[in-house]
């Protein structure tokens, strides 16, 4: 009994004791959380091609640029704006890479339908960072706004003012006056860069029908190069025989010339050899003794005479 009654005497611990340590401790750690929470969100980075538009209770205080910057804990708060290129998609053949907007349909003067694939480039201004914050809230909703809810008829538009074939054959002239539409209706904080239409997709029965109608032209085309390559055959030919009858008229010419000057020259010859026998008659006899070998004739007729030349002298001769 004593035994039991000392034990039962012993002093025992206080449970209230306890448990405000216990309290204590998780209030020092929610302090300490709370101060690395404090710490950690007391800084913040923007990167370049960024600007941050620091908020201060919801309210706008500053257009923040690119660095290390430090803010108010849980009363102020950074939003992130990007300078950099921006892109708007109308169709495209990865879906991945869309801006979930379907091509544009339009109409062609001539009356043509086709599906367009449209690209539209842009960004915002470094200082028209916080009317875009202010009056858009991100570059997503400016974008729909400005661009996405306007572009898509003055592109219709322009298309409208070109045929089928025209608007192929200008592309060129075709982006040009797009870009010009969509940057003169774009009146918000954003700059646009460049709008490309990327691919014209008419229906089926027109592209087929401007495939006939390219593939008779090129046969045209190609008749009418093989006559211009008959013609200048038949002119080669025209211009050879003409070249061969000038050369045998003046082969002719040449050969008539060449008569008619040999028929002079003997002419000439025969008549001052009748000028010289008429004025000379020995003439002959002199001839007659050149040509003589010497020699009379080894045979002759019977009762013929014995030809002889008349060797008397000129005086002789003429009493």
């Amino acid at each position: 009994m004593t035994e039991t009654q000392g034990n039962s005497s012993r002093p025992q611990g206080k449970p209230g004791m306890a448990s405000g340590s216990i309290g204590s401790g998780l209030i020092a750690l929610v302090i300490v959380a709370l101060g690395v929470f404090a710490l950690f969100g007391s800084w913040y980075t923007i990167d370049q091609g960024d600007r941050g538009v620091l908020l201060t209770n919801g309210a706008l205080s500053s257009v923040v640029d690119p660095g290390l910057h430090f803010k108010l804990p849980w009363l102020q708060r950074v939003e992130k704006i990007s300078l950099r290129q921006q892109v708007l998609k109308w169709g495209c053949e990865n879906q991945n890479d869309c801006s979930g907007l379907p091509a544009m349909q339009a109409y062609s003067r001539d009356q043509q339908p086709a599906d367009m694939r449209v690209t539209v480039n842009f960004h915002v201004p470094a200082a028209e960072v916080s009317n875009v914050y202010t009056n858009y809230g991100s570059i997503e909703a400016l974008a729909d706004r400005v661009i996405a809810r306007k572009a898509p008829q003055e592109i219709k538009t322009v298309f409208g003012q070109y045929d089928a074939v025209s608007v192929i054959q200008n592309r060129a002239k075709f982006n040009k006056d797009v870009a010009e539409a969509i940057a003169a209706v774009t009146d918000g904080p954003v700059m646009i860069d460049s709008v490309q239409v990327e691919n014209i997709d008419f229906s089926d029965a027109y592209e087929q029908a401007v495939e006939a109608r390219m593939t008779a032209q090129v046969e045209v085309q190609k008749q009418e190069q093989n006559l211009q390559q008959e013609k200048i055959k038949a002119d080669i030919a025209v211009t050879q025989a003409k070249g061969r009858a000038d050369s045998i008229k003046a082969e002719a010419e040449a050969s008539a010339y060449k008569t008619r000057v040999e028929g002079e020259a003997t002419a000439e010859a025969i008549k001052a050899r009748a000028a010289a026998l008429a004025n000379n008659p020995l003439l002959v006899e002199l001839t007659k003794a050149e040509k003589w070998d010497g020699e009379l004739p080894k045979s002759m007729i019977p009762g013929s005479t014995v030809p002889f030349l008349e060797l008397s002298t000129p005086a002789a001769a003429s009493n």
